[in-house]
């Protein structure tokens, strides 16, 4: 690569010029990762698109002169001994996601490197990316927690604890930009009422930011992304207007919110998904009425529905690969999907092994994983469904996965039911981070 030299940016941070192509990127910290600021901590916020350049990967000797008599060049160790930088590149974006908190540890190069867009660019460019769920649960004290499963080792992964203000907070919206990051906004603190504020983890750096507040106090709203963009809409705000019509959308590109159309009427929305491009919203209103919404980004236009969609759609649901899916039953283990042609829900997979009905088995969470459809319960159990395979008696097609150290026999999963025994905690929030 030609590299040139290097220069001092206005915020402190060195950056480099180079005569290679920049590589276009929604969100890269290349210049700015390593004077991000923790959540407690950070007082500017982090701008929401950069041209992702790429890092000092040339062995190059780079001048630095402290005075006329003390001037002395100072050559940058490579990546890896006996190996050209762009070789040693192509070597560290091979290393699993699982080890790459260790070779931010190894040295400072590592760190920006293993921290950076480029690096991470060059593993999607090369289907190296890997997929991991996070999931955040609410304990019997109302205590915010959160876990990350690596379906491959199917172990849990460290995580930095949930920042202070979200720790006990309800009714607060979760959502993924650009893939790595993700999202915390909204919701009602204990002591403080409905709260504006917005944070973000980037999985890259494990390291959580702020970026900027909504503009409208809610909790219990409805939220969506939809071209990257990150919609608000609904829910409730203490005072004198109890329930919300007003909607509001967040851009990464120039890192602010405006506001959207408001709602036909204000609602308190309980399910939500995109599909075919739209954003299809059921909630209660204000008195308490049973009403379905969809906003149409391309016109920034709301209407009511009342078609087949709405009229057998439940929780869990999400959308992949263009059809729409939802569970049929508590534990996860029947699926349906939704047929445009005859406007109604119908059948699709069932695994014929039921796990049963109590609270620490129920399925809270669907979410589509590695391209097939992954069922979270309360007890961290999951299920992975091929909905591309044809043959749907394939065994292969449902296949039952547990986190490290807890069972995955099913008998035991029933007896846990019978027993009654209580769920420690249930999920609230769930989603998937490609990094």
């Amino acid at each position: 690569m030609d590299l040139s030299s290097q220069r001092q940016s206005p915020n402190g941070s060195r950056g480099f010029r180079l005569q290679a192509p920049l590589v276009d990127s929604v969100s890269c910290y290349c210049r700015v990762d390593s004077g991000l600021k923790t959540v407690v901590e950070a007082r500017k916020f982090v701008p929401g698109s950069k041209l992702c350049i790429q890092p000092d990967i040339n062995p190059n000797a780079h001048r630095r002169s402290k005075n006329s008599k003390r001037e002395r060049t100072r050559i940058q160790p490579p990546l890896l001994p006996g190996l050209p930088d762009d070789l040693a590149v192509a070597c560290l974006i091979r290393v699993p996601r699982a080890e790459h908190r260790k070779l931010r540890l190894v040295c400072k190069r590592w760190y920006r490197l293993a921290s950076g867009n480029f690096f991470y660019s060059q593993r999607k460019l090369l289907a190296m990316s890997e997929e991991w769920v996070y999931v955040f649960k609410r304990d019997r004290d109302g205590k915010i927690s959160w876990n990350t499963f690596d379906p491959v080792s199917q172990h849990p992964q460290p995580l930095p604890p949930v920042p202070r203000e979200y720790s006990e907070a309800v009714g607060f919206g979760c959502a993924v930009l650009s893939g790595c990051h993700l999202y915390l906004f909204g919701g009602k603190d204990p002591l403080r009422g409905s709260m504006r504020r917005v944070i973000f983890y980037n999985a890259r750096t494990n390291k959580w930011h702020r970026a900027p507040d909504m503009l409208r106090k809610r909790h219990f709203f409805g939220s969506c992304v939809i071209n990257n963009c990150l919609y608000v809409a609904g829910g409730e705000c203490e005072g004198i207007q109890r329930t919300l019509r007003s909607a509001e959308v967040y851009d990464p590109n120039k890192n602010r919110w405006s506001f959207v159309a408001d709602m036909s009427t204000a609602m308190v929305p309980l399910i939500g998904v995109v599909y075919d491009k739209k954003w299809f919203l059921k909630g209660l209103g204000s008195h308490q009425q049973v009403m379905s919404e969809a906003y149409d980004p391309e016109t920034n236009s709301w209407r009511p529905v009342s078609d087949g969609m709405v009229t057998g759609w439940r929780n869990p649901c999400t959308s992949l690969n263009g059809r729409l899916y939802g569970l049929d039953c508590r534990d996860g283990c029947k699926l349906r999907v939704f047929d445009e042609t005859t406007d109604s829900w119908n059948k699709f997979m069932d695994s014929k092994v039921h796990l049963g009905n109590s609270r620490a088995l129920e399925a809270a969470a669907l979410v589509p994983l590695n391209n097939k459809l992954c069922i979270i319960r309360n007890n961290m159990s999951m299920s992975l469904v091929d909905v591309t395979n044809p043959d749907k008696n394939n065994p292969r097609v449902w296949e039952n996965i547990a986190v490290k150290g807890q069972s995955k026999s099913i008998l035991s999963n029933i007896w846990s039911s019978i027993a009654g025994r209580a769920v420690k905690s249930h999920i609230v929030h769930c989603q998937v981070l490609q990094v």
